[in-house]
């Protein structure tokens, strides 16, 4: 992890609610591959040894929103609320998550989580 004092800049004041999703998405990561945190100006980075998996873009009231960018769109599912091509870039489709309770990390999303880490 980097510096604990940026990534309590993004948690300080956030709910109970948010939080725990934040943890627990976290946690179910690492249970899945060892990943660490980045925080950057706008955005908080969940990485593997040699480049950023995923994007935790938001932080709201009860939800966080989760990107996750792929070389390929994966229409075929029902835990994206949006896959957008990167404009200028053929090789990046980023995946939009929103996560609301903790179960919303099903088989489905963990199988993303995965993929995201081993660079697929």
């Amino acid at each position: 992890m980097e510096s604990d004092n940026d990534l309590s800049r993004f948690l300080s004041g956030k709910s109970e609610q948010t939080l725990s999703l934040f943890n627990y998405f976290i946690s179910e990561y690492q249970k899945l591959a060892p990943v660490t945190i980045h925080p950057a100006k706008t955005m908080i980075g969940i990485a593997n040894s040699h480049r950023r998996i995923a994007w935790i873009t938001q932080l709201g009231k009860n939800f966080i929103h989760v990107v996750f960018p792929f070389k390929q769109e994966y229409p075929d599912n029902l835990c994206f609320q949006k896959i957008a091509q990167v404009p200028g870039d053929s090789q990046q489709f980023n995946h939009h998550f929103r996560m609301y309770n903790a179960e919303d990390v099903n088989v489905e999303v963990m199988k993303f989580m995965r993929m995201a880490f081993e660079d697929r």
